[in-house]
């Protein structure tokens, strides 16, 4: 019998039982932006399946319950077996096989795939982020593989099909695979050439044994593992399975699994390979060459899970603020409260037009857009990564005191929004690489600067950012102690001239004014009092069906 002492009021509705896509007017443009129209139509209407599914009470459950649940590992049976195994909770299964189907690993193969993908996994990542690692992995995955084209042909269609086909099976018996990589060990971190694992040739064409230890192995339940190891013609790519091809289990020791900040519903393990059978992926010597494109593309990934992060904060602050009253009013309506809520939808549309063009950049494929995604994929790794947990943070303020506590999800978004700075290379990896690139690939440049140079002439601010680096550009001499700097520059001006030419006019006047122009705080809800905040507020406001 509920209590006779108050009646709750001044609390807005849960947001969930909505399309997520279609309440996503960010994301539904970039993707009629950049979708072939041929298949617009069948983009169009599976995204908004997908966002019915991501916007659901019973899927936004299952997503709490795998993260209120962490998996488990058991390296034993009950008779003192090592069998080294992970158990999850069935939600996180029912959450993985929800990806698979949708497509999160079958990027490479249709039309607009990319883009397809990419939309779908910035709506993914709002209803659990632990899932998209391995999906994230198993799509990776392709552009390593074939650099042996045999091994792409028997893989790619495992990798690639809409089925989760969960346990450890032999890979040719199952109707879809996932892939996991260990790359880092103890003592280098992001600096793999250090790798210690030693690979030794066997009789067998392109077979190895391997014996070192991988200090995190992300999604160790997965059929098969990109690892470096040192052959004799130093550091090599290898295909690790978890189970041979005759069903014996291969030697895959987990020693334990990490307990992380967050990401806590999927599991990353320590693991020792100790006479581990695997498969040569490329030559001798190339493993960093080879897994290159497995980088980029999940460096990609990191940008569109911190967009989706993102954009599920701001939503539910701007859904908390339309209904929550203080003072005499609706909070949305507060001069104050309405700039801040304004500055963080700046920040989420930014990320997301930018994710979205750089995944229209995988579609295309012409050397210019690779050129482009070589300095522009690291440079919205750096900048869109360290903006999401002051995002996140600052939207949980939002909610007050119920964004504190872990019934309202904001716990959760917190929690998980900086691993995508961390995971594929920290902060100053991301700068160093865009020096590496911008030194090395002078086409790099040309590419970034026809690419900004489109919006020239439309804003004064932002034409006079393409100014002020120009002139950073021109001296790369003892750049790296202001590498930072430099790669944030990089990020703004390009962030500003795709909201220049795509977004609304309130949308890229207070981009311009806050980030280019100087008119801006180093907080969130510092911007210009002269804008449109409300029709930017307004933009960002999700609207459940």
């Amino acid at each position: 019998m509920a209590g006779s002492t108050h009646t709750v009021t001044n609390q807005p509705p849960p947001l969930t039982q909505y399309d997520v896509f279609a309440a996503d007017r960010v994301l539904t443009e970039a993707v009629e932006r950049h979708l072939d129209p041929a298949v617009l139509d069948e983009g169009r209407s599976e995204l908004s399946g997908l966002g019915r599914t991501s916007g659901s009470a019973q899927v936004q459950e299952w997503g709490v319950l795998a993260d209120e649940n962490p998996p488990r590992l058991r390296s034993h049976d009950r008779y003192g077996h090592r069998i080294d195994e992970v158990d999850f909770h069935p939600a996180w299964h029912r959450l993985l096989g929800k990806g698979v189907s949708a497509g999160l690993t079958g990027a490479w193969g249709r039309p607009g795939g990319h883009v397809r993908r990419a939309a779908a996994f910035v709506m993914w990542t709002q209803v659990e982020a632990g899932t998209c690692c391995p999906l994230s992995m198993t799509h990776a995955a392709v552009p390593a593989l074939r650099a042996d084209p045999a091994l792409a042909a028997e893989w790619e269609p495992r990798l690639a099909s809409p089925v989760y086909d969960q346990g450890l099976r032999p890979a040719h018996e199952k109707a879809g695979v996932l892939f996991g990589m260990g790359m880092t060990e103890k003592q280098g971190g992001s600096d793999v050439r250090t790798n210690t694992t030693s690979a030794r040739p066997l009789a067998e064409d392109g077979a190895y044994e391997l014996t070192g230890h991988k200090w995190f192995c992300s999604a160790p339940m997965s059929d098969a593992f990109l690892v470096l190891a040192q052959a004799p013609g130093g550091l090599t790519c290898f295909l690790v399975p978890r189970v041979l091809a005759d069903g014996s289990r291969n030697v895959f020791l987990l020693q334990r699994l990490k307990d992380k900040l967050g990401n806590r519903a999927n599991a990353s393990a320590e693991v020792e390979f100790a006479g581990t059978w695997a498969r040569r992926v490329g030559d001798e010597g190339r493993g960093v060459r080879t897994v290159i494109g497995m980088v980029a593309a999940t460096r990609l990934d990191c940008v569109l899970g911190s967009a989706g992060l993102m954009r599920q904060a701001v939503a539910q602050a701007v859904h908390h603020c339309a209904y929550r009253e203080a003072f005499g009013g609706k909070l949305v309506d507060k001069p104050l409260m309405r700039n801040v809520l304004a500055d963080l939808a700046l920040e989420s549309e930014a990320a997301t037009t930018l994710a979205l063009r750089l995944a229209a950049a995988c579609d295309d494929g012409g050397e210019q857009e690779r050129a482009l995604l070589r300095i522009a994929v690291p440079v919205a790794k750096y900048w869109v990564t360290k903006r999401c947990a002051p995002l996140v943070v600052e939207a949980a303020e939002c909610l007050g005191g119920n964004g504190y506590v872990e019934e309202s999800g904001m716990p959760r978004l917190v929690r998980e929004s900086p691993l995508n700075s961390v995971w594929e290379g920290a902060g100053n990896v991301q700068a160093l690489d865009v020096l590496r690139a911008l030194r090395r690939e002078p086409g790099v440049l040309d590419a970034y600067l026809r690419e900004v140079g489109q919006a020239r002439g439309a804003d004064h601010r932002l034409d006079g950012a393409i100014r002020g680096l120009l002139t950073e550009l021109a001296d790369l001499e003892g750049a790296e102690g202001r590498a930072r700097r430099l790669v944030e520059r990089l990020a703004l001006v390009l962030q500003g001239s795709l909201l220049v030419r795509y977004a609304p006019p309130q949308v890229a006047d207070a981009f311009c004014a806050a980030r280019l122009g100087g008119d801006g705080g180093a907080s969130f809800g510092t911007l210009p009092s002269t804008l449109d905040l409300a029709a930017v507020v307004a933009r960002a406001r999700p609207e459940p069906a």
